[in-house]
């Protein structure tokens, strides 16, 4: 271990108890010791991603949380229902660190070669427990910046790169040829449509404001329909017909979004059929739902035929299911694109203390699309 390292330093924690009450506060950890293989990384940013928020938040009224303790060592306090309680009787009175990615330097390595050959060097990390001021994670998980870049830089290479380039890689394994996304303006969704402009992919942006189609534009995306303009099926089916796109990743979840999507592909589909089948398009239509920005049930108007699927689709279990190989291609583009394609901007910072301020948390839980908090633990 480094000399000047502190004994002790802060880490966020999330506990929901079996009371129905979620309780975030900073807790003083000890400074953990990494072991043969591991690196300790002081975290100097981590974003809030919308993943981040189910274990942060559960299922809790935000709106009805209170603050209590001090500035430096604030404790929120929020109510759950008994309905959604039932759903997370796994973590219940457990205190729980909070974080899945960020960026920060190495101080200290275990014996290692490939551990002692990171200490010094800036590298993002992921898997749990970032809204930490230090963290020990296996020097193979780690991923080295390029010269030049700073932990914002870093922060948020791994989930919302990762996921885009998932994305297009099941695109490729299952045969489609161009994408659909929703909540298109997002973090997320302007990386998508970089990867797909760089990789010649057509890509469909679904978005539901008018200032997110001047977003998107503004980077270049082609195809841009609004959820909310009277003429949203007619300009999606013109897009379709256009893209010829049978594969969409839905950042919804409820309401009817998905059902006009398959909708729109079946007609796109039997616009060039060569004759007419009472079963539908044989093309198969997909739509993988990832999120869940709506929260009431997926409602399906089967006009589409029988060639179609609905289903879920994570960054985690796809990544297992590709293998070592592809995880090491992906990231490698991470690394080499990572001021450009997967750039990520923020709109505002807060300390680990500050993330359990009214004024923050009740921005971050909104998910607002265009809106990306960063958290700096030793700021």
């Amino acid at each position: 271990m480094t000399a000047d390292l502190p004994d002790t330093a802060l880490e966020l924690r999330s506990l929901v108890s079996s009371d129905g009450t979620l309780e975030l506060s900073l807790h003083e950890v000890p400074v953990p010791k990494p072991g043969a293989d591991e690196v300790l990384v002081r975290v100097e940013a981590a974003p809030i991603n919308p993943s981040d928020l189910g274990l942060l938040v559960a299922s809790a009224d935000m709106t009805a949380a209170t603050v209590s303790g001090t500035s430096e060592r604030p404790v929120v306090t929020a109510p759950i229902g008994q309905s959604a309680l039932k759903g997370l009787s796994a973590r219940l009175d457990q205190s729980l660190p909070v974080g899945n990615e960020g960026a920060g330097s190495v101080v200290a390595a275990g014996s290692s070669e490939a551990a002692q050959a990171l200490v010094g060097k800036r590298v993002a990390i992921a898997g749990g427990a970032t809204y930490s001021q230090y963290r020990v994670v296996a020097a193979a998980a780690c991923l080295v910046l390029p010269e030049g870049a700073t932990a914002r830089d870093g922060a948020s290479s791994f989930v919302n790169p990762m996921t885009a380039l998932g994305m297009t890689e099941t695109m490729r394994r299952e045969g489609h040829s161009a994408l659909v996304h929703t909540a298109a303006a997002s973090n997320l969704g302007q990386m998508l449509v970089k990867l797909c402009q760089r990789d010649g992919i057509p890509l469909v942006n679904i978005v539901r404001k008018p200032e997110q189609e001047e977003l998107l534009k503004s980077i270049g995306a082609d195809h841009i329909c609004n959820s909310s303009s009277p003429s949203f099926a007619a300009d999606l089916g013109a897009a379709l017909r256009a893209t010829s796109a049978t594969l969409a990743f839905d950042a919804i979840g409820g309401g009817t979004l998905v059902s006009q999507i398959l909708n729109g592909m079946e007609e796109a589909a039997n616009a060039t059929a060569a004759q007419y089948s009472r079963y539908g398009s044989s093309v198969h239509k997909q739509v993988y739902i990832y999120g869940a920005l709506d929260t009431s049930p997926t409602v399906l108007t089967r006009n589409f035929g029988m060639a179609w699927g609905v289903g879920g689709w994570l960054l985690t279990p796809f990544l297992q299911q590709a293998g070592g190989e592809t995880f090491a291609r992906l990231r490698a583009r991470v690394a080499a694109e990572l001021t450009t394609t997967f750039a990520s901007k923020y709109t505002r910072e807060v300390s680990l203390a500050g993330m359990l301020q009214p004024e923050a948390f009740n921005e971050y839980v909104r998910r607002a699309t265009g809106e990306k908090f960063l958290v700096t633990p030793h700021g």
